[in-house]
């Protein structure tokens, strides 16, 4: 056994006390690791603080309204407080670190509130949610950083994002067009209105119209845009027609537009001003193409004439009224009413290419040879009068003048239902000119006279010495029939005979035809007799010249002299 090793010992572990972390102390570490986690992002996204100065602060709740770009969430309305100037409102935004690039001095901002947008309520959010700013940076990059802001109170004219093109249209009137009225084209939706500019409300409107892709490249320099909106209701022969673009136009205002089929114009470019007419027919009646401005100047009443009448020429319309004032000529010195008007050149078919002259030129030439404007009444039964060109025969020549580029047509007032009323005016006058009171001063003196004629002695002693005369002429009249009886009685005898002797002059008429006619042989033998005695009497005068000569050959007998 002692040979034997002893065993190996074995180690032991030995047992360490390790300090540990209370659990108590995790929960505020990690809160704390949250927090700071919750700081650094909120101050990482945090953006400068701006302010807006608004007129008054209606719908808007400081820690509550935001500002909002394209529906994102810009920043939060910290604070509101009233300007200095007790005049307006400060309106402090804290904005998001994304809304930063966006500050610059060309951003507009205003407050949201529900309103009728393109057939949808826009904003209905804030009915709850209460309003809230939105803002429009720029469309290009670019502009200096700004930090402090004047709000707009009317939304501004809207962006178009889509591709199109935008265009602007003149009006005097807005009408029933709003925000996102819808534009037409032959009944289809191509475009959208997207506001209208404030700074010339005093003269006109200018609608900013925006055209989709690709329905714009069908808007050309020619074309004609109209009021669509509402209800056209026309009477005519025909009975009440009614026209309507559409239940949306209808409800919201709409613009419509067309273009010649055959237009050879250019497309043109963005943000060009075409006219916005009233309705269908006032474009209708401007038509497409070149259009000539005319005025005229009448001196006489224009009552019943009004901006939109018709301008006829031969009956046709080519045109309409617009505008009627009234203006004092110092040379004539007197009042004269100025009538422009605009008519379509094109309407008359080929009559400047005949030529090839101008519209302005062929005008001036018709003006020389007769054209004149004239006021007319379409109907006895209105008031109404329209302008009408005519060409008078006998008109004094003149030459057409211009204004600037407006054509100034002679007027005339022949033609239509007003001659006929001056006419009746002239004979009304001419009779009130007459004196019927002389008149019947003389037909009274002349009734006294034709009285004491009537009553006098001489009348009745004429009616006494006719009476007598009418007695006389009875009498004898009575005389006759007595007489006159027997003769009567023996007509239907002597007419009798009268048709015997004609009958028998007939029968005479006929022998003596029959006996001594052309084709009797008396009238053959008398053919033959009558050169017998021609001969006979050429030999008389022979013999009697031979005796003349030689009266003794009637006993010695003919001599032999050789002559006759």
């Amino acid at each position: 056994m002692s040979d034997r090793e002893a065993p190996e010992r074995l180690p032991t572990a030995g047992a360490q006390r390790r300090r540990r972390l209370p659990l108590v102390w995790i929960v505020p570490l990690v809160t704390g690791v949250i927090a700071a986690w919750l700081a650094w992002d909120t101050f990482s996204k945090r953006g400068p603080t701006i302010t807006v100065t608004f007129e008054t602060a209606a719908g808007l709740t400081a820690g509550q309204s935001q500002l909002k770009y394209k529906n994102v969430v810009m920043g939060t309305v910290k604070s509101i407080a009233v300007a200095p100037d007790l005049a307006n409102v400060i309106v402090t935004i804290e904005t998001t670190h994304e809304a930063e690039p966006l500050l610059t001095d060309q951003t507009i901002f205003w407050v949201v509130r529900p309103q009728l947008f393109a057939g949808n309520i826009t904003g209905l959010d804030t009915l709850f949610s209460g309003s809230y700013i939105g803002m429009r940076p720029p469309n290009e990059k670019g502009g200096k950083s700004k930090r402090h802001f004047v709000g707009e109170q009317e939304p501004p004219i809207l962006q178009a994002w889509a591709k199109g093109t935008v265009y602007k249209l003149q009006s005097k009137r807005l009408g029933s067009i709003s925000l996102g009225s819808p534009i037409f084209f032959r009944d289809l939706d191509v475009g959208t209105v997207l506001g209208w500019d404030l700074g010339d409300l005093a003269n006109s409107v200018t609608i900013h119209a925006f055209v989709r892709a690709p329905f714009d490249q069908y808007v050309r320099d020619d074309s004609s845009f109209w009021n669509a909106s509402g209800l056209s209701v026309k009477l005519s022969g025909d009975g009440i027609s009614v026209q309507m673009e559409s239940l949306r136009a209808l409800l919201l205002g709409g613009i419509a537009f067309d273009t010649a089929r055959d237009s050879g114009s250019p497309l043109p470019e963005a943000n060009k001003v075409f006219q916005l007419y009233p309705s269908l027919e006032a474009a209708k009646s401007a038509g497409f193409g070149h259009q000539l401005q005319l005025l005229s100047y009448f001196p006489g009443s224009v009552a019943g004439l009004s901006v939109g009448a018709d301008v006829t020429l031969y009956g046709l319309k080519i045109g309409e009224v617009t505008d009627v004032g009234l203006v004092f000529d110092r040379e004539k010195d007197r009042i004269l009413a100025p009538v422009h008007y605009r008519v379509e050149a094109d309407r008359v078919t080929g009559i400047a290419a005949a030529q090839g002259l101008e519209p302005g030129t062929v005008a001036a030439d018709m003006v020389r040879h007769g054209l004149r404007a004239t006021l007319q009444s379409p109907s006895l039964i209105t008031s109404n009068k329209i302008v009408a060109l005519e060409m008078v025969p006998d008109a004094v020549p003149e030459a057409m003048k211009r204004e600037g580029d407006v054509f100034v047509v002679p007027t005339s007032e022949v033609g239509g239902f007003d001659s006929i009323a001056r006419s009746a005016n002239e004979l009304l006058s001419k009779i009130n000119r007459i004196d019927f009171d002389k008149i019947g001063k003389s037909l009274e003196g002349a009734a006294a006279g034709l009285d004491e004629t009537i009553n006098g002695p001489q009348l009745k002693a004429t009616l006494t010495s006719l009476q007598q005369a009418m007695a006389e002429v009875q009498s004898l009249a009575r005389t006759l029939d007595r007489d006159s009886g027997p003769a009567l009685q023996r007509l239907p005898a002597i007419a009798q005979q009268l048709q015997d002797a004609l009958t028998n002059a007939n029968k005479l008429f006929g022998s003596l035809n029959a006996g001594y006619g052309e084709d009797s042989r008396f009238r053959r033998d008398l053919d033959r007799l009558m050169p017998q005695l021609t001969d006979t009497v050429r030999s008389l005068r022979a013999l009697t010249d031979l005796l003349a000569r030689h009266p003794e050959a009637l006993i010695q007998g003919r001599p032999n002299t050789g002559k006759e």
